[in-house]
């Protein structure tokens, strides 16, 4: 079963909160509230996350705070963060959300469509990365000998069968996902996200391929999770 990804809003007024969680609950993935900076710092401790939905305006840290302290941290600094703000001060209020880590800044009244496809977007490539590093941990514990929890016992070219086969409806997903975002409207950081699953994937596709009978390679490398 697919583990669904946790998607975390930010906002210190529980009505929009409220409003969050209506709009985003088509997408049947688990939403976590935070009413404040430090609150959202606190779950991202325990926590992974698809993406962040953080409003600038908040009493003690905002939004700009919150977002800094996130990208400090190696753990979070790579999840997504999409700014939703009341007020519009001009150019120089938004380029200070993309300085401070924001994939997009959305002024509200926000159009739900908008913005429920926009996460859905950071969604489904979390989701592909997830994949990847289940994909690159089974064929470590294969390399060196062990059997992952769940899956029988196999002959070598049997195994590399199976494991090509997940690879490629991972590659299937990860290409038609890139053909979504292959146009001018698409996010900037999404489609470098995704050409740098893409890039993962081949040298995944790379090891696989090394270890194949008369492939004249005693080893594979396997592809960096960073």
């Amino acid at each position: 079963m697919v583990q669904k990804a946790k998607i975390l809003l930010v906002d210190d007024r529980p009505e929009n909160l409220l409003a969050l969680e209506a709009i985003l609950s088509a997408l049947d993935q688990t939403l976590v509230r935070a009413s404040s900076g430090e609150e959202a710092l606190k779950a991202l401790l325990t926590d992974d996350f698809a993406v962040i939905l953080l409003d600038v305006q908040m009493p003690g840290m905002d939004g700009f705070e919150t977002a800094a302290h996130i990208k400090r941290r190696e753990r979070t600094r790579d999840i997504p963060i999409i700014f939703l703000t009341a007020i519009n001060h001009g150019p120089h209020h938004t380029f200070r959300g993309y300085a401070a880590g924001a994939v997009d800044y959305i002024s509200k009244p926000f159009d739900p469509w908008v913005l429920r496809a926009k996460v859905s977007v950071f969604v489904e490539l979390y989701m592909k990365n997830c994949q990847l590093r289940e994909q690159a941990a089974l064929l470590r514990l294969q390399l060196e000998g062990g059997s992952p929890q769940g899956v029988d016992e196999k002959e070598p070219a049997g195994l590399l069968a199976e494991l090509s086969a997940r690879l490629a409806a991972v590659e299937e997903q990860a290409e038609a996902l890139s053909k979504q975002l292959d146009d001018e409207s698409a996010d900037a950081a999404a489609v470098a996200t995704a050409a740098h699953l893409e890039r993962k994937l081949t040298g995944l596709r790379r090891a696989l391929d090394a270890l194949e009978p008369g492939a004249g390679g005693s080893a594979a490398t396997l592809p960096s999770q960073s």
